[in-house]
C-alpha cells in the first residue's frame, strides 16, 4: 500500500468529522451566515500568505529538481491565484483591510512554517498535503451534496471541486508517495503524524470560523 493510502486511513476519522461540521453542512445548504463566511475568508487570506511561504521553503529544500519547481509553483498558486480569488470575495462581501490573525490560523500557520523550516523535508511535504487533499475532498463532497440553486458560496465550491485544483492535488499526493518510498519506516511514520496533525488543524480552522474565534 502506498504511503498516501496509509496516511489517509489514519486521517479519515478527522475528515469524516469535518463533513459533519456546521460550517460545512451550511455551505451545502447555502444557509451559512455571511458573517461567518467573511470571517473564514479573511482568515484564509492570512493563512495563504504563510502557506505560500511554507511551500516555497519546502521547494528550496527539496532534493529532486522537479520537486523544487513543483513546490515553487504550488507556492505561486497559493499566493497569486488563490489570493486573486480571495480579492474577489473581499469585494463581493465588503471585506476591508487585513483581519487580525485568529488563534487557530496562528497555530496552523506556525505549525506549517516550523515543519517547512526544521523537519525533514519529506515530513514537511506531508504536513502541507492536507491543505490540498482535504480541500479537494470537502469541495467534491459539498458539490455532490448541495441542495440549493444559486448557492451564495458556489464560486468557492466550484474552485475546490474543480478539475484544475484536482490536478494540483494529485501532483502533491504523487510527490509525497515518491519521497516516502525513499524513507525508512520510522521516517514514513513521522510523515503520517505530520499529515494527521495538519488534518486536525484543518478541522480547527473551520471550527474557528464557525465560532468567529478571537483571542
Amino acid at each position: 500500500m502506498s504511503w498516501s493510502k496509509t496516511a489517509w486511513l489514519q486521517a479519515e476519522p478527522v475528515y469524516n468529522a469535518i463533513l459533519k461540521m456546521p460550517f460545512i453542512c451550511e455551505q451545502i445548504t447555502g444557509t451559512l451566515a455571511i458573517e461567518k463566511f467573511k470571517f473564514y475568508i479573511a482568515q484564509d487570506s492570512n493563512y495563504l500568505e504563510q502557506f505560500g511561504r511554507a511551500l516555497a521553503l519546502i521547494g528550496a529544500r527539496a532534493h529532486d529538481m522537479a520537486h523544487v519547481l513543483r513546490f515553487i509553483r504550488f507556492g505561486e498558486g497559493a499566493i497569486v491565484v488563490e489570493k486573486a480569488l480571495h480579492a474577489n470575495y473581499f469585494l463581493e462581501f465588503g471585506i476591508e483591510g487585513k483581519a487580525p490573525i485568529s488563534p487557530a490560523c496562528h497555530h496552523y500557520t506556525n505549525f506549517l512554517l516550523k515543519e517547512a523550516a526544521l523537519s525533514q523535508v519529506e515530513v514537511a511535504m506531508a504536513a502541507v498535503l492536507p491543505c490540498f487533499w482535504i480541500y479537494k475532498k470537502v469541495g467534491d463532497y459539498i458539490y455532490q451534496q448541495q441542495s440549493k440553486e444559486k448557492n451564495p458560496y458556489q464560486t468557492w465550491i466550484d474552485t475546490y471541486a474543480g478539475e484544475d485544483f484536482g490536478l494540483r492535488v494529485q501532483e502533491a499526493i504523487d510527490i509525497c508517495d515518491v519521497v516516502a518510498a525513499t524513507c525508512t519506516p520510522a521516517q514514513q511514520q513521522k510523515m503520517t503524524e505530520a499529515f494527521v496533525t495538519a488534518c486536525k488543524l484543518e478541522w480547527l480552522f473551520w471550527d474557528s470560523a464557525w465560532r468567529m474565534e478571537k483571542w
